[in-house]
């Protein structure tokens, strides 16, 4: 898989990408702002490059639910797809990390995620909905959410504990039919913005 907007790449993660995910996500120099952002309440560690490559890294590759971003050719993060109700396959959700903060801000998450929705309602045209859940510590994602036309399907409230204090779980979500018409807005407007 292989797909672009407006300069902005998401394809498939092959064992080559898997150093330089590593190096930007977690290694020596990585900025990792974006760990406070994605779920910190988990508490995941930083992965070494062994416990990445053989862990997250090995079942990233070639794996369709998986993929990198990439803007003029360098990696600059990654688009995730699982199924909430396991096995049934009929709930998909998805995830995206922009890993850099100087990558933030630049429109990079709305032509990711525009390409990941399509891609997603291609793959399983059955499927009616595809959401994302993120908290009320990451009002970028919530943002990100709006920009695209998805819709804020619930709120629940003080479940995430982070740094002593409670905050809210968000989940956001668009129908098929949805997205058809968000899409054809957002290219409206990108035309519109080219001019």
């Amino acid at each position: 898989m292989k797909k672009s907007l407006a300069g902005v790449t998401i394809r498939t993660v092959d064992a080559a990408d898997l150093r330089e995910m590593w190096e930007v996500s977690y290694g020596p120099a990585a900025d990792r702002r974006w760990m406070a952002y994605n779920g910190p309440y988990f508490n995941d560690p930083i992965q070494s490059w062994e416990s990445y490559r053989d862990g997250w890294g090995q079942s990233s590759m070639d794996n369709p639910m998986r993929g990198v971003i990439e803007v003029e050719g360098q990696l600059v993060g990654e688009v995730t797809a699982y199924w909430s109700d396991g096995t049934l396959q009929q709930w998909l959700e998805i995830g995206i990390v922009i890993f850099q903060q100087s990558s933030w801000g630049r429109g990079i998450g709305v032509c990711a995620l525009q390409v990941w929705l399509d891609y997603l309602f291609e793959s399983f045209d059955y499927l009616p909905h595809i959401g994302f859940t993120t908290w009320s510590g990451n009002p970028r994602m919530q943002r990100l959410g709006e920009k695209l036309g998805m819709k804020k399907e619930g709120v629940i409230r003080s479940v995430r504990f982070w740094q002593g204090e409670y905050h809210d779980s968000v989940k956001y979500g668009i129908l098929r039919e949805e997205w058809s018409a968000e899409k054809d807005r957002l290219a409206l407007q990108d035309a519109g913005d080219s001019k």
